[in-house]
């Protein structure tokens, strides 16, 4: 009896794996208008895309969650070329997370004090499920997440260990129902 449920719970976690790897989320489309992008840092190719997302005028706002504290708004902007009237206007530069979930929470406050509803998630196919769980969870309801999945070429261990987390951040979310 033991054997048979390890057994199933093994081919679930399999499954569940292979979707995983090989349905990665894939990239809105840019007729796709919000108010916002949020983009957590953490990945290759997030804060130009985020920026494009910007200059199409897809969105009107920016939030770049997780940025590391010594980064200076002057120094985000000759990294990324970004003009001064553009930080200005349109770019935050979020210090408050650390992780996924504090991106959600960070993203949250952020949202509620520009009155954003709806926004555009900016972040790599890989991490995108567990993204936007947080923000799913997090969000009000009235708030519409468009998800825009940054195509990336992740190796296995990345995608193994992306889908432990996805597991393990959909257990705490029913842990907190």
């Amino acid at each position: 009896m033991i054997r048979r449920i390890l057994s199933l719970m093994f081919l679930a976690w399999a499954a569940g794996f292979l979707w995983f790897a090989a349905a990665l989320p894939q990239p809105a489309s840019d007729a796709e208008v919000t108010d916002a992008v949020i983009v957590p840092t953490g990945g290759a190719g997030r804060i130009p895309h985020g920026l494009e997302v910007l200059e199409k005028r897809s969105a009107k706002k920016m939030l770049v969650s997780g940025v590391d504290p010594e980064v200076r708004p002057a120094e985000f902007a000759a990294e990324f070329g970004v003009g001064q009237d553009q930080m200005e206007c349109c770019v935050t530069l979020g210090y408050a997370a650390v992780d996924t979930r504090s991106n959600a929470a960070e993203t949250a406050k952020w949202v509620a004090q520009n009155e954003v509803r709806s926004l555009r998630l900016v972040t790599t196919d890989w991490h995108m499920r567990r993204a936007a769980g947080e923000l799913d969870r997090t969000l009000p309801d009235h708030v519409r997440v468009v998800r825009d999945a940054v195509p990336s070429q992740p190796d296995l261990g990345t995608l193994f260990l992306e889908y432990h987390k996805l597991i393990a951040s959909r257990a705490a979310g029913l842990a907190d129902l």
